[in-house]
């Protein structure tokens, strides 16, 4: 296939992406995912030779027998803001350009992209949406036991707006997340006899003295920058004023690279301090240039500026994908900052790139079968 160079002549179909974006933004789906997947699943089913399975991890949805490529979305949101809700419903508008909604940015405006471009295609590819992503990737994960694992993946999420306003770059990498919780102990006494007891607060003072020391690793994947973060987030200790606290927990925010993390089990060696992690999601990282570079070609052929390839401080499903040898992008029209506000909003200008880069994609790999 021959990349055609940017055309602002070129046809589009902004009026039925619009509508059916704005018709996934409108229904709610932070408690209930079945009224969206049921329209995911009308839409999906009006094309000829598709099939589809849908179960308590999402929809997968497959072509021509799925092909080398998975766009991947979700359908699930959190909750909306009060000014979000219209009764039962969600609230939309479009106003200068852009689609306001929950979940517009994050990510039913990606998603309607994802399924015009599955639909009309020339070629074999699966879309998957799942359930439960705004719960540490809970669909995916249920969908990867049950043997999802395609050879390469697009994760639709926010790409755009990061090398610069307004340009659909290409992410390479994101980080992970490791949530921790440090506590320590020690021995109650009474406050006028401070010696007598152990403080459980002075020894979490030392932990968090010895967590700002550590410098968090760093990674370079295909020559874009990754650098991880720690941070102390949350501290809990004693019971009363006139009492020696004898236990005291400390929240740990890590932001993980592909490869390496802060050793946190140097950090608490001591008989008097237990760690626990409640939370892991994995960073990824692209391993396969000539993938990064087509789909940087793709969206290069598609808007006037020059994206490039980037790295996200999020994670997303492309962490569990990857963790599984699945070699992914993320690719999607939402904007930092957009996501779970009050005025969440995706540009319509940007859902349209995105399902023409989808579009292509999915045309280009299909040459890999």
């Amino acid at each position: 296939m021959i990349v055609q160079p940017y055309n602002q002549a070129q046809p589009i179909r902004t009026v039925s992406l619009t509508a059916l974006a704005q018709q996934l933004v409108a229904i709610p789906s932070h408690d209930d995912p079945n009224p969206v997947e049921t329209v995911i699943v009308e839409q999906l089913a009006a094309q000829r030779g598709v099939e589809i399975e849908r179960s308590d991890a999402g929809i997968i949805a497959r072509r021509g027998g799925g092909g080398a490529l998975a766009l991947v979305c979700h359908h699930d949101v959190v909750a909306p803001d009060e000014s979000q809700l219209d009764g039962e419903d969600y609230t939309t508008a479009i106003r200068d350009g852009r689609l306001y909604g929950r979940g517009s940015a994050d990510m039913k405006g990606a998603l309607a992209a994802a399924i015009r471009a599955f639909c009309d295609a020339d070629g074999p590819c699966t879309l998957a949406s799942f359930r439960g992503e705004e719960q540490g990737g809970l669909g995916v994960r249920r969908a990867i036991d049950d043997g999802f694992d395609p050879a390469f993946a697009v994760v639709c999420e926010g790409s755009t707006g990061y090398s610069q306003p307004g340009v659909t770059d290409i992410a390479v990498a994101h980080l992970g997340r490791r949530a921790s919780t440090i506590t320590t102990h020690g021995t109650a006494a009474h406050a006028s006899e401070p010696t007598a007891g152990s403080n459980a607060i002075y020894r979490a003072s030392t932990i968090v003295d010895r967590l700002r020391a550590v410098t968090p690793p760093a990674a370079t994947i295909l020559g874009s920058e990754l650098q991880g973060t720690l941070a102390v987030t949350e501290i809990d200790g004693g019971d009363a004023w006139n009492v020696i606290p004898d236990r005291c927990a400390i929240t740990v925010d890590e932001r993980t690279v592909p490869g390496d993390r802060v050793p946190l089990e140097d950090c608490t060696s001591e008989s008097w301090c237990s760690w626990s992690i409640d939370q892991d999601l994995p960073p990824f990282a692209c391993t396969d240039d000539s993938f990064a570079e087509r789909a940087l070609e793709r969206a290069r052929a598609v808007q006037p500026k020059s994206p490039v390839l980037v790295t996200k401080p999020h994670a997303t499903d492309a962490g569990w994908l990857a963790q599984e040898a699945t070699t992914c992008l993320v690719c999607g029209p939402a904007e930092p900052g957009e996501a779970h506000t009050a005025t969440e909003s995706v540009s319509m200008e940007a859902l349209e790139r995105c399902y023409r880069i989808y579009l292509g994609l999915i045309e280009r790999l299909s040459q890999m079968d």
